[in-house]
């Protein structure tokens, strides 16, 4: 699941998110990567990173700029879409990044919904997107209702399985709420995100209990022994997360035409070259063809008002989706974004390969 860390503890090094912004911007264009592809990406990762949703932010930068230079990616994708009816449109990825793709793919569904009232956008030939929820994000800044799948490569046993099979295969739905910031639902169909674990690796952290497996099968806290995660749900109740996991392969692989879990290539190799040819699949709905705006409005404001007044366990508060990223993003917004020691040391170590200026700290 891609929920945000809550505040962070003190680092030793902060920076702006304008400056994150324009380090990740300008270490992607510097490996090769055209300049709006390099924004999308740098947009994404950006807003993961202030909203606390670590394990997708700006740490992938490393690993982005690897796959750009080893060809992996392509440096100047031309996106294409093909409008298959009046509410649906195909979004050729051009094997660029994810990011750039689902952005593209989430304006087009857009472009289609304000006059269909529901759309549906696949987009193929892709990659890894980051966070799924920067894309219904974008919607719901413009008053829709959205929907965001993907699937990726084996890292989750099935439920009572022994390997691999699933991706973490995220879903994330978004909600506008007048006068405030967005209802947001972001969530790995695994306990937690493969990127979680190696973020918590190199943050020196131990994971929670029933989250991950060792190579012999066995549940382990240590992030670098884990051979793989389980299903949302855990050993006594994976069957929930296996059975999500394998809606998000329909709607990503077989709507797509693009491979499913178990024919994808690995995200960390060992190849480098071969594109990864990932589907990804997004709904937009208008919320006025089913409700007056007042009284979505209305709605939207008493449920939530409800939610977050419900009796809460001692010293604990019920809070709705994306109540802990808005309250993150403030925070990160005002103090700046932490970085790891470990992954300083490797923005710097890029930035002095990529002959760019490194990170600076926030002022």
């Amino acid at each position: 699941m891609t929920a945000a860390s809550s505040a962070a503890p003190a680092a030793d090094f902060r920076a702006s998110g304008a400056a994150v912004h324009g380090f990740i911007e300008t270490a992607l264009k510097a490996a090769g990567s055209e300049s709006a592809q390099a924004a999308s990406v740098a947009d994404a990762l950006t807003e993961a990173s202030l909203r606390g949703v670590d394990s997708h932010g700006c740490r992938l930068l490393v690993h982005y700029a690897k796959v750009v230079r080893t060809g992996r990616i392509n440096p100047a994708p031309k996106l294409g879409a093909k409008v298959t009816g009046p509410a649906t449109v195909i979004v050729d990825g051009d094997n660029g990044f994810g990011h750039h793709a689902s952005f593209f793919a989430i304006d087009e569904a857009m472009r289609l919904v304000r006059e269909t009232g529901i759309a549906a956008a696949a987009v193929i030939n892709s990659s890894h997107f980051g966070a799924a929820g920067c894309y219904p994000m974008r919607a719901a800044a413009a008053g829709f209702v959205s929907f965001a799948f993907c699937n990726s490569d084996s890292f989750v046993l099935p439920h009572d399985g022994v390997a691999p099979f699933h991706g973490t295969n995220p879903l994330s739905f978004a909600a506008p709420v007048t006068g405030s910031r967005p209802y947001l639902f972001d969530m790995a169909t695994s306990m937690v995100p493969w990127n979680r674990v190696q973020d918590m690796a190199a943050k020196g952290l131990k994971l929670p209990a029933d989250v991950a497996v060792d190579a012999t099968g066995k549940p382990t806290v240590e992030p670098l022994e884990s051979a793989a995660l389980l299903p949302l749900g855990g050993l006594a109740f994976g069957h929930k997360g296996a059975g999500l996991a394998s809606v998000m392969e329909i709607l990503s692989a077989v709507m797509t035409g693009m491979p499913h879990c178990a024919d994808l290539l690995g995200m960390v190799g060992p190849d480098w070259t071969t594109p990864r040819r990932l589907g990804h699949f997004f709904i937009v709905i208008d919320p006025e063809r089913f409700v007056p705006r007042a009284l979505y409005d209305a709605g939207m404001a008493a449920y939530l008002a409800n939610l977050r007044a419900s009796p809460a366990r001692e010293g604990k508060s019920v809070m709705a989706p994306g109540d802990r990223e808005w309250k993150v993003e403030q925070e990160r917004s005002t103090h700046g974004i932490p970085v790891a020691p470990a992954l300083k040391q490797a923005f710097d170590t890029l930035a002095a390969d990529l002959s760019i200026a490194p990170l600076p700290p926030v002022a």
